[in-house]
């Protein structure tokens, strides 16, 4: 069920609780992308935001962003101590080693693919249509298409990259539409 927004208009129940949520909700959230460093830079925040809150990362994101040089994957694969140290004292961003290593590794492991090939390959994973969930109880934490994509990920060197954040990137990246059937940006 949606619920109605500061301007009366209805949306996801998720995204109506800070001015942040209701940004992210009705111009990010489900729209596609189709480019491997937009995607890369989804996965990750996907990824920082296991175990916390997503209003976490959206309030550090522009933090993230410079602290990991706008996800540019070339550049990140290229980190070195260093590099990890200074984004470990970085009070900007979520202070994970495992994330932060993951970050890494899923920069280098991008680098491993031609360009466009992760596009392709998480696009692979859509789902056929299915019906508009009508409450959040309609959407689920994992797919079928999820397992899957997290395998295949897996098998192409990512780390950190479950069902459920596999889930997770499906949805913030259009690949799947979980907003709710009488949403707004539905």
């Amino acid at each position: 069920m949606t619920v109605p927004g500061p301007d009366g208009r209805p949306r996801c129940s998720w995204a109506t609780s800070a001015p942040e949520y209701i940004a992210y909700h009705d111009d990010e959230w489900g729209r596609e992308i189709r480019d491997d460093q937009g995607l890369y830079e989804r996965m990750t925040l996907e990824g920082f935001q296991s175990g916390l809150s997503w209003i976490t990362i959206l309030r550090k994101r522009e933090n993230f962003r410079r602290a990991f040089d706008d996800f540019d994957p070339k550049k990140v694969a290229g980190y070195d101590q260093a590099d990890f140290d200074r984004l470990m004292a970085d009070p900007g961003i979520v202070r994970n080693r495992l994330k932060i290593n993951a970050t890494i590794a899923n920069a280098r492991a991008l680098l491993e693919l031609d360009e466009g090939e992760l596009t392709t390959l998480l696009w692979s994973f859509q789902p056929p249509d299915r019906p508009a969930p009508k409450t959040n109880a309609d959407v689920p934490a994992t797919t079928p298409e999820s397992i899957a994509m997290s395998k295949a990920l897996k098998k192409k060197g990512f780390v950190f990259v479950g069902p459920t954040t596999a889930y997770a990137l499906m949805q913030a990246t259009g690949i799947v539409n979980d907003h709710l059937s009488d949403c707004i940006a539905r």
